[in-house]
């Protein structure tokens, strides 16, 4: 496993445990699809969430939350429609949430958007 994908699992790793920490309900990680996959999808009370996280060691390259551009928001649009059809849950309220993690010497921190962005 390359150091980024290693570092990508580390931080949704550290990102379900906060989920769960804060009420969520899980109900799949890494879900796939054809299109792409969906990192985490939980429920926040009667919402689904979708949950893309951005793990990052170094900010060289921006902070986590900057990862999820315009065209990455676009594509897990997408992404979350497809499940909600696959799963008949087309009458149900969804949401995107983004986490960033920020691993370095050890310590971690995760920050959290709520309805980051909308559908």
């Amino acid at each position: 496993m390359t150091v980024k994908k290693q570092t990508g699992k580390e931080g949704e790793s550290l990102a379900l445990g906060y989920l769960k920490k804060k009420g969520y309900r899980i109900i799949a990680t890494n879900y796939r699809t054809p299109m792409g996959e969906i990192d985490i999808v939980a429920k926040d009370g009667d919402t689904i969430v979708f949950v893309e996280v951005k793990t990052r060691r170094s900010l060289s390259h921006g902070h986590p939350l900057e990862a999820v551009t315009m065209r990455k928001q676009q594509r897990l649009r997408r992404l979350a429609l497809y499940y909600l059809k696959a799963n008949r849950m087309s009458d149900v309220h969804g949401r995107f949430d983004v986490i960033g993690v920020y691993m370095r010497d050890g310590a971690c921190r995760i920050q959290h958007v709520v309805d980051a962005f909308g559908a």
